[in-house]
């Protein structure tokens, strides 16, 4: 799948809805900028998929758990869920209202034969088409940056819109402020359209209509058992910190450095009565 045309009216805006004239959110058909890799399916699953459950169940639990409401029956929408491995981890833990939805049916059959609750939906659509205020938690797996600037702003609009009142999203994407990553970041993938910084991801998020926007870092060495793992996260703590003064040095308050920034922000609480 090269492209996706979508209306306006299928995305659930209208006129009144939008202070902006980007396509993503103005009257008509618009077609998706990425090509190759579109947002709403997940690109980074190795080639053995099975493998990859076992080592991305280490990944999330590190990066993400943390972050997830702590009820055990809050609704969590997985976007970009690809073979399940963010949904199995959260079925692992507990969660018993967990949906997964990616674009590639092929990615959908390796979740849906392990029992994961994961389905084929073009998030877009999805979103539009169902009630305000559904869920607890949505949690994009694939990176914002494989939509353009425009459209992960009507992205984040439809979540909130998804969202109930004091619910979070969880979103990352490749970090622009990692001097020896960023540049190669945009120059190795054309559906790669930006790079974001611990301010950046803040400015997207609340012009998706999100407020107490709380940036980390996603760490890459959590595989204790490893003993290289160690080795990686010395020298690249080492690295991360000779950046942070360097940005010091020219008056730039950086504190994330890493490869890939996250960040969890939350629907405005509805106004009391």
């Amino acid at each position: 799948m090269l492209s996706k045309s979508l209306t306006s009216a299928a995305m659930g805006y209208r006129e009144e809805d939008t202070d902006s004239k980007s396509p993503a959110e103005t009257p008509g058909s618009f077609t998706l900028a990425a090509r190759l890799e579109p947002f709403d399916s997940y690109w980074q699953a190795p080639a053995d998929v099975e493998s990859g459950y076992k080592s991305f169940n280490a990944y999330y639990r590190a990066n993400y758990l943390a972050h997830i409401p702590a009820d055990r029956d809050a609704k969590i929408l997985v976007v970009s869920c690809g073979p399940g491995y963010l949904v199995d981890l959260l079925v692992q833990s507990g969660y018993r209202n967990v949906l997964g939805t990616d674009s590639d049916a092929a990615k959908v059959a390796h979740a849906r034969r392990r029992g994961l609750p994961c389905k084929v939906a073009e998030i877009f659509p999805f979103l539009a088409s169902h009630q305000p205020a559904e869920y607890d938690c949505i949690i994009p797996e694939q990176e914002l940056n494989h939509l353009t600037v425009e459209e992960t702003i009507a992205f984040l609009k439809l979540c909130r819109k998804a969202l109930r009142p004091g619910g979070n999203i969880i979103v990352y994407a490749m970090n622009g402020a990692n001097p020896l990553v960023g540049s190669e970041n945009l120059a190795h993938n054309i559906d790669h359209f930006y790079n974001l910084t611990e301010h950046s991801i803040g400015q997207l998020l609340q012009l998706g209509g999100f407020e107490n926007v709380r940036p980390f870092a996603l760490k890459l060495y959590v595989f204790w058992r490893n003993p290289l793992n160690y080795v990686g996260l010395a020298v690249t703590s080492l690295l991360e910190a000779s950046m942070r003064i360097v940005f010091m040095l020219y008056g730039k308050k950086v504190r994330i450095v890493s490869k890939k920034i996250a960040a969890v922000a939350q629907r405005p609480a509805a106004a009391a009565a």
